[in-house]
């Protein structure tokens, strides 16, 4: 073999391994950032599954006669504000993250008040719809604590890959940047009170 090749040789070697490493790194990155995106769908998925429940309340409640329409017209805002901030899975910035918590937490509150207001109505409380709703809106509140660690899980997989090296010398090349966490409200962690079932209470 000619001296001259060795170098050769090696250099390709070397420029093999760089670009087999660059394009493992590079792969694995979108997988993660797609995977993490799929999270967030299904975090907005179980939210709007929760809207959609409020929106039969809100119906079964309009029934009953002299019910409280300042405390149910709260709940219709909130609701519609709520259904309106959606944010798209490749634009998670903190500042839409945190409007979309907001209208969230505001749609949280008015059901809550709407929930205390049920109290002064026996017919209501007693309606079969409720019982049905009783059961369908905690399940889905769990989901949506689900859905929000699973979503966490995947960016911190996602972030872990870019930030650590020496994966982080490429993920500036590649334009991969750092996603951003789902932070819930202090006590958010906890599903929301929304225990229709009020026949062991005092009438």
């Amino acid at each position: 073999m000619k001296k001259w090749l060795i170098p050769v040789i090696v250099i390709l070697v070397v420029v093999f391994g760089l670009y087999n490493w660059a394009k493992n790194f590079n792969n694995e990155a979108v997988v993660l950032q797609e995977d993490a995106k799929t999270t967030w769908s299904n975090v907005e998925s179980a939210y709007q599954r929760r809207n959609d429940l409020i929106g039969n309340l809100v119906k079964t409640v309009q029934g009953a006669a002299d019910f409280e329409k300042e405390t149910l017209t709260e709940v219709i805002n909130a609701r519609a504000k709520a259904t309106s901030v959606n944010i798209d899975a490749g634009d998670l910035t903190p500042e839409n993250m945190a409007q979309f918590q907001q209208a969230q937490s505001g749609l949280t509150g008015a059901l809550s008040k709407l929930l205390v207001s049920v109290e002064r109505y026996p017919d209501l409380k007693a309606n079969q719809n409720f019982l049905e709703l009783q059961s369908q809106l905690e399940g889905t509140e769990n989901r949506i604590n689900v859905a929000r660690d699973r979503f966490n899980e995947g960016v911190n997989n996602y972030n872990k890959h870019i930030k650590v090296f020496p994966g982080s010398l490429l993920a500036g090349i590649f334009n991969f940047d750092e996603m951003d966490r789902y932070k819930a409200n202090a006590g958010s962690e906890n599903a929301p009170d929304v225990d229709f079932d009020f026949n062991s209470k005092k009438e």
